[in-house]
């Protein structure tokens, strides 16, 4: 099956109307792209569309909607019925995040559209190559990875599979780029990219938290020394703790020797105490409004459940290389293994996805400044608590050869 090539994408389609499919929904058509949303049963497609208008009032700040927002509003329409999206150009499958879910929508829709229709699957965590066994043409499919909120979120990573074809990649690209969103091409692995390397961080922190690290002064250390908006116990909270638990068994699944799940790790503790973070107010933190209506958090009830605090004080340096050397790692396995082709991706990619701080540049910059001896030496010291901290063989090569990221002069 040859897909056509040099085809403008105009109509597109997304399949499942939850909290993400209705703010990818929006995302389209703010920016003037006609969509389709379709789903099983009309109170779904309810919900995408009161998603999409709290959206728009809540981007009018509360004020009557104008003529520009309710022609925004005209450029989505709702369906149950596989029938009206013979037409699509391009599909965004956005249904509950569960393989054999995925599996079953991916090849019903197939059946359903047109053969140069290009197919994409917004996943965080499931394998491409593994949902592109569900196509009779595996080469007209990708992965499309949405943050969530999605109109917030800046970054779309397009995940190649092993049958991706070039063109279906790049018209997953242009889509990204008409949604006004920045895309980042990778290949297929446990966790893509950007999770791929963020749970080694969690990982890091779960550690340090079980040797009676204090978790709120691991926050400050975070954000008032290394420069990240919020630290890891928050990201966590504002997250999901129930998400980050399904995440870290499909990590410790895809890495079972590095990633492997730690016992009685802090973010199961939370989760299995049904502390979900601000989705329930309760968390690390515990959520709440003070009289003025303003969001606060503070940490209380979850010490109960976490190992005693023994110390309250923990000097910066050690905190930040704890939590950043396993990271940056993972990093430098993914550039060798062609996860991610380029050092510009990889940074932008964690400064626009997690916040890294703009200001150091992202991993690689920072670890450039830093050198290849002082990260190896920073690592040596905690190659006996776990293997996250040990030193891969792609990095002893790197520094053999001097490798360089960026031009030397580059600050």
């Amino acid at each position: 099956m040859a897909i056509k090539a040099g085809k403008d994408i105009t109509n597109l389609s997304v399949l499942g109307a939850g909290i993400m499919g209705g703010g990818i929904a929006y995302q389209l058509a703010i920016n003037s792209l006609s969509v389709i949303v379709k789903d099983i049963n009309n109170d779904a497609l309810n919900l995408a569309q009161n998603t999409f208008n709290n959206y728009l009032i809540k981007a009018n700040k509360k004020e009557p909607l104008s003529d520009k927002q309710l022609k925004i509003a005209n450029n989505i329409s709702y369906t149950t019925l596989y029938e009206d999206l013979e037409n699509t150009d391009f599909v965004i499958e956005a249904v509950t995040e569960n393989p054999k879910v995925k599996k079953l929508v991916l090849s019903e829709l197939e059946d359903h559209i047109s053969d140069s229709a290009i197919i994409t699957s917004n996943t965080s965590t499931i394998s491409i190559n593994e949902l592109s066994k569900s196509l009779k043409n595996p080469e007209r499919f990708c992965g499309m990875h949405f943050f969530n909120p999605v109109p917030k979120m800046q970054l779309v990573e397009i995940i190649r599979s092993a049958d991706s074809s070039d063109y279906t990649i790049s018209c997953a690209v242009q889509v990204a780029l008409k949604m006004g969103k920045t895309p980042i091409v990778v290949n297929d692995c446990p966790g893509f990219f950007i999770n791929r390397v963020l749970f080694p961080y969690f990982a890091g922190f779960s550690l340090l938290v079980n040797e009676g690290v204090d978790f709120v002064s691991i926050d400050n250390i975070m954000t008032q020394y290394f420069g990240w908006p919020m630290g890891p116990a928050f990201l966590a909270d504002v997250i999901g703790l129930d998400t980050l638990d399904h995440c870290i068994d499909v990590m410790a699944e895809g890495f079972p020797q590095r990633m492997a799940k730690i016992e009685s790790d802090p973010i199961f503790v939370m989760y299995n105490n049904k502390r979900f973070g601000q989705k329930n107010n309760a968390g690390f933190y515990s959520f709440s409004q003070d009289k003025r209506g303003r969001p606060t958090k503070k940490a209380d009830e979850s010490y109960a459940l976490l190992p005693s605090v023994k110390f309250k004080d923990p000097e910066a340096d050690y905190v930040i290389e704890r939590l950043m050397i396993p990271m940056l790692l993972e990093v430098l396995r993914c550039i060798d293994e062609g996860i991610i082709n380029t050092a510009s991706e990889a940074d932008l990619g964690l400064v626009m996805a997690l916040g890294f701080p703009a200001f150091r540049g992202g991993p690689l910059q920072l670890i450039q400044n830093w050198g290849w001896d002082k990260l190896i030496q920073k690592a040596k010291k905690y190659e006996h608590l776990s293997p996250l901290y040990e030193i891969p063989q792609c990095v002893h090569k790197m520094a053999k050869y001097d490798l360089k990221f960026y031009p030397q002069n580059q600050e």
